[in-house]
Formats: structure tokens, C-alpha cells, sequence
């Protein structure tokens, strides 16, 4: 193989016009036989854009004084610039932050079944709005409409893409142009400013606040019933707690208002549960069948988050409601796809066989992992995070508090352990800045939290030890 050297390579040019000319065309570059592979690997176009940014970038340099590049450099540059482009976005990290459904990071992890019957329909045809039976068209929500009413006791079922659209279509379909009432405690706002208030707007609901910040009672829902009054919404406040001297309406009592005065009750639960956590050691969270039982006429809640499948807004309830719900227009904008329904019904069909629940579902044994079994992991892996860190860091095993995250159960923390990277001297404060790069720039990023003048990395949701040990070795010390 010959190798081209460019004249003067890597020193200093007389001007920049003569530095830009001993520039390679890109024809040239990419009849290079040592870009052969590379073209072969991501093809020519690709490989013709990044010799064209590359190029670019280079002339950019020279006119502010560089020295043109050698031949090795160039080469080395537009594989660099091949490889990034082609690279997923979507890459996977070591979640280390404590926060088991992070949203930022995925939220629920999904079971291998569900996985495989993802994979299932995305390699062929599917009946996904096709009447088997009947040779017809039918109806997408049917893939999982009798899991649902199985687990949960409604009578019918819709899905869309996640909670906050289950609430948006309730509050359209049922009371569009009507009052909604709703405690005042209860006008929650989740991730992204996304606001109470601001969903009954979009709706295009008027908001009736009831009662106020820490107490509401049933005689102020009382008062609160005009002429114009079409539901009574009670939101679960899964991500903060008021606690103190405080008061609320028990939802069969609301149930017993709203439908003395004819309307509908409509519960958000938000994070959404199928079963009864405090059997696993987890705190307790209210389930859609309850609220059903309780008198609920529609009850909303997540896919994902707790439930620990896909994103996705479920909508369970009365049958002549979720009829006049499926029917807005709303509800074609918000359907989800094959994907989402295949994982949703794969997950639903864990629950329903109330079988080794938490071995086949990861986010289930996640929230439930033994906290000395966190510890060993620790301790196994402390002196690798040590070396990694370097002398400037001292290193040890700590308890403390994971939280299970994306607004579900806010005050409840669970017992974990981490590795503690603390800051020996001075300029603690950029040192924790560069170990916390150090450890995003790996080839699988890991990612902690910085607390206490200490960078803590919580191994609750660490799930491959051996990967994480043998990246953390393969680094060394900076």
C-alpha cells in the first residue's frame, strides 16, 4: 500500500493559500487504498461527506494559521468522523444514579418476553387492526382490551401514547367546553412544566379549583356544582407529598357526589400499579381496580413507570365512556403503534399469569433487590472504581437511599448501597467534574450522582457486574 505524504506536512506554510493547496481532493481521499475498508464497511456516500466535512474543518484551521494535516491525520479524522455518524444516538448506559424508572434514561426496563414479542412484530404482518374471524377490519385496542378488563374489573379499555395524552383525550372527549372540578392540592405539574391547568386548557375544559392548597372537603365540592359542571377529577399526587395539617376527599365520597349530581368521576393515578406492591416489600400505591371499586367511572394511568412496560396511557373504565373516548378525533392522533401494543400485551400477560412476577419483570426486581446484595457488589467493585479514579480520589462503600423515580411514590426511598468517590485536597469541585466526564466518555457510559462534595454511584440497577468491571479495568487511571 503506498502512502501519500503532503508537502510540508506539519510545519508551518508560507500562507495560507499555499497550505490549502496541498490539501488532497476528496476524489483523491477516497480512491485512497487505505479508506477501502472503511468505504466498503459504510458505503461511499457516507464515507464522501465525511472527507467533505473533514476538508472543510481543515481549511477552516489554515486560514486561522494551522499547518495543513499529514496524510495519516486526514485518514484517521474521517474515520473518526465515519464511525460517530454512524453511531446510534440511542446509546446504552450504566444507570448508577440511584433512580431505578429514570425517565431521562429509559424509565421501565422490559422483560425478555416482552422484548422478543416486540421483535416478533416487527418482522412481519401482523393482525393489528385486521377481525381474524370476521375477515374484516377491527379494532387495534382489542390486543389488549380483555387483559385489561381482567386485571383491573372495567368494562372496556383504550390506549394511547402515554398518561398525560389518557388525560388530555378523557378531558376532551367528556367535558369539553364544560367546568371540570379539582381540588386545588391536586393541580399537579410533572416533568417538563407539563401542568394540570394547563391540560384542561388544551382540552378545552374550564378548571374549577375546589377547596384549598392542604385541605379540601366534601362540602366544598358541594358548592362548587353549576349548571355547567361535566366531571370531577381526582389526580394522584405520585410526585410530592403535602404532609402537615391536611385534608382530602376519599374517593368513594367523591365517587358519591359527582354521580348524586350526574357526572362522571374521573381518577389520574399517574404512575399506574397492577399489583399490590407492599407485597414486596415495596410501599403501597393505589391500583386502578381500586379506584374502580371505589366508584371510579374512568381511571387513567401509565404504561411504563410502575407497571414496568412500555410508555403508554391506559384508559379503563365504564363502557358507554370509553366509547364516546374512542370516538373523539383525539384518539387517532394519539393511538400507538404495533410496537407499543405487542409489549404492552406481552407485559399484561405476565400479570395476568401471576407467575414469577419478579423474575420476568426487570423494573419489579429492580425496585426489590436485596440490599446486601447491593453491598457485595460494592465491595467487589471498589477497587476497580479506585484505580479508575486515581490517588486524587479516596474510595469506599456507603449506605444509602434509591428512589424509584418518574413521580411514583415521591417520599419513599429504598436501601441501597454505593461506591463513594470523594476529592482528596483542593479543587474538589473541578476534580468531580472531570472523574464524572471521565466516566460519560467510556465506550458504555456510566453515570453517578454528585452529593456531599462526593461523586456516588448507587449499583441498585446495576445489572451486567462483569461488563462495568472489565470496561473499568480496560481505562486504568487518568
Amino acid at each position: 500500500m503506498t502512502d501519500l505524504t503532503l508537502p510540508g506536512a506539519g510545519e508551518a506554510s508560507e500562507g495560507s493559500a499555499t497550505a490549502l493547496a496541498q490539501l488532497p481532493a476528496v476524489d483523491r481521499l477516497l480512491s485512497d487504498a487505505a479508506l477501502a475498508a472503511t468505504v466498503a464497511a459504510y458505503g461511499p456516500t457516507l464515507v464522501k461527506r465525511a472527507v467533505q466535512a473533514e476538508l472543510a474543518a481543515q481549511r477552516a484551521r489554515i486560514r486561522e494559521g494551522a499547518p495543513p494535516p499529514s496524510w495519516a491525520a486526514l485518514r484517521t479524522a474521517i474515520e473518526e468522523r465515519v464511525r460517530a455518524v454512524s453511531a446510534s444516538r440511542l446509546r446504552p448506559v450504566f444507570n448508577l444514579t440511584g433512580t431505578v424508572i429514570h425517565t431521562n434514561l429509559g424509565r421501565a426496563l422490559l422483560g425478555e418476553e416482552v422484548i422478543e414479542a416486540v421483535a416478533a412484530a416487527m418482522r412481519g404482518y401482523c393482525a393489528l387492526e385486521y377481525d381474524l374471524a370476521a375477515g374484516g377490519r377491527g379494532d387495534r385496542d382489542e390486543l389488549v382490551a380483555d387483559l385489561l378488563r381482567e386485571l383491573t374489573g372495567a368494562e372496556a379499555a383504550t390506549v394511547v401514547n402515554n398518561n398525560a395524552a389518557a388525560v388530555l383525550l378523557t378531558l376532551k372527549a367528556l367535558a369539553a367546553k364544560k367546568e371540570v372540578l379539582i381540588s386545588r392540592g391536586e393541580l399537579i405539574e410533572i416533568g417538563g412544566a407539563f401542568r394540570m391547568p394547563d391540560v384542561m386548557a388544551a382540552a378545552g375544559c374550564r378548571l374549577v379549583e375546589v377547596g384549598t392548597t392542604n385541605r379540601t372537603h366534601p362540602a366544598d365540592f358541594e358548592r362548587a356544582f353549576t349548571a355547567r359542571t361535566a366531571l370531577v377529577v381526582k389526580a394522584h399526587t405520585s410526585n410530592y407529598a403535602i404532609m402537615g395539617f391536611t385534608a382530602s376527599v376519599p374517593e368513594p365520597e367523591l365517587a358519591r357526589i359527582a354521580h348524586a349530581h350526574g357526572v362522571p368521576f374521573v381518577v389520574d393515578l399517574g404512575a399506574g400499579a397492577l399489583i399490590d406492591l407492599a407485597a414486596y416489600g415495596l410501599p403501597r400505591e393505589p391500583l386502578p381496580q381500586h379506584a374502580l371499586a371505589a366508584g371510579a367511572d374512568v381511571v387513567t394511568f401509565s404504561g411504563d413507570k410502575l407497571l414496568g412496560g412500555p410508555q403508554a396511557g391506559i384508559i379503563v373504565g365504564r363502557a358507554d365512556l370509553i366509547a364516546r373516548i374512542k370516538r373523539d378525533p383525539l384518539k387517532r392522533a394519539l393511538r400507538v403503534s404495533k410496537l407499543t401494543l405487542a409489549a404492552l400485551e406481552a407485559t399484561l400477560r405476565i400479570y395476568a399469569s401471576a407467575h414469577r412476577l419478579r423474575e420476568r419483570l426487570p423494573t419489579l426486581a429492580l425496585l426489590t433487590r436485596n440490599q446486601q446484595d447491593i453491598r457485595a457488589a460494592c465491595e467487589r467493585l471498589l477497587p476497580a472504581f479506585a484505580r479508575f479514579a486515581g490517588p486524587q480520589f479516596a474510595a469506599r462503600c456507603e449506605p444509602c437511599a434509591s428512589q424509584i423515580g418518574s413521580g411514583a411514590l415521591p417520599v419513599e426511598r429504598l436501601p441501597s448501597y454505593a461506591i463513594v468517590l470523594t476529592p482528596v485536597g483542593r479543587r474538589s469541585g473541578r476534580l468531580l467534574g472531570e472523574l464524572a466526564h471521565r466516566l460519560r466518555a467510556l465506550p458504555v457510559p456510566v453515570l453517578g450522582r454528585v452529593q456531599d462534595n462526593a461523586l456516588w454511584l448507587d449499583l441498585r440497577c446495576l445489572q451486567d457486574e462483569a461488563a462495568l468491571q472489565r470496561q473499568l479495568d480496560g481505562e486504568g487511571a487518568a
